[in-house]
């Protein structure tokens, strides 16, 4: 899947997640969607594909969440034993790419 296409399912996702039908915050969500993946990034050093890891995707579009209803100062808080789950997970290779490495359970 090419990386626009990607964007617009995420986009998609999001705007279902936050119940939004209407168009003129697209924008706005898409600037969203590459600050949430550069947090996650940063966090974890992995990317995902989030069009096959279901897990990080959830972590991902609540992370959107929790900022785009400007709360961002509570989201590790309230998903820190999430997120920890999620750095042992790239960190034992089950999910995430690091350098260049697919996890074992996404090829």
């Amino acid at each position: 899947m090419d990386e626009q296409q990607l964007l617009e399912d995420l986009k998609k996702d999001l705007k279902s997640r936050l119940r939004i039908t209407w168009d003129d915050e697209d924008e706005q969500l898409e600037n969203l969607i590459n600050r949430a993946k550069a947090y996650l990034s940063n966090l974890t050093g992995a990317s995902f594909d989030f069009s096959k890891e279901e897990w990080p995707k959830e972590i991902f579009l609540e992370r959107c969440r929790y900022v785009y209803n400007n709360a961002a100062d509570e989201f590790e808080k309230n998903f820190q034993h999430e997120l920890s789950r999620l750095i042992l997970q790239v960190a034992l290779g089950k999910v995430g790419v690091v350098d260049g490495t697919v996890s074992g359970d996404v090829q």
